[in-house]
């Protein structure tokens, strides 16, 4: 198995040095802060445009973030980089505080953050780095509600 589910019981790591944790806050994000934003002219098919921070590439709402995860079983970070164009810099890591600990993402802050929410929403699950032994998070998956009977 290439890694491991995130357990919310484990020690809380602490961030090495130089590296702030994402303190997401506790209201969880309504579509996001690209909600706010005006349509403009030009934009992807997903109403995407390049923001700030993001070397010119497309950026995604909590909600789009929310319908691909859930679309499918397991989706590691390469693939949101690669679905939702999110071109920062090579080393983009962003330490972001979980219920279950300190994690790392390897996605811009802003999508970060939206990872975050979803996670503490219960929508989503972390799959977690195997080697070297850090909470780095290789991956995403849905977290699936019960069916009704």
């Amino acid at each position: 198995m290439p890694g491991e589910r995130i357990s919310f019981s484990r020690a809380k790591p602490t961030p090495p040095e130089g590296m702030q944790p994402v303190d997401v806050p506790a209201t969880p994000l309504v579509g996001g802060p690209a909600s706010a934003e005006p349509a403009m002219p030009g934009t992807g098919a997903l109403g995407m445009t390049g923001g700030a921070g993001h070397d010119g590439g497309s950026s995604c709402t909590s909600a789009q973030l929310r319908r691909f995860i859930k679309s499918r079983p397991y989706v590691p970070m390469h693939e949101l980089r690669r679905r939702f164009e999110l071109n920062g810099g090579a080393d983009d890591v962003t330490a972001v505080q979980t219920p279950g600990g300190l994690v790392y993402l390897g996605l811009p802050g802003r999508e970060s953050r939206f990872i975050a929410d979803l996670v503490r929403q219960g929508d989503v699950g972390l799959e977690l780095c195997h080697d070297p032994r850090v909470p780095m998070v290789m991956g995403v998956f849905a977290i699936r509600p019960l069916t009704r009977q």
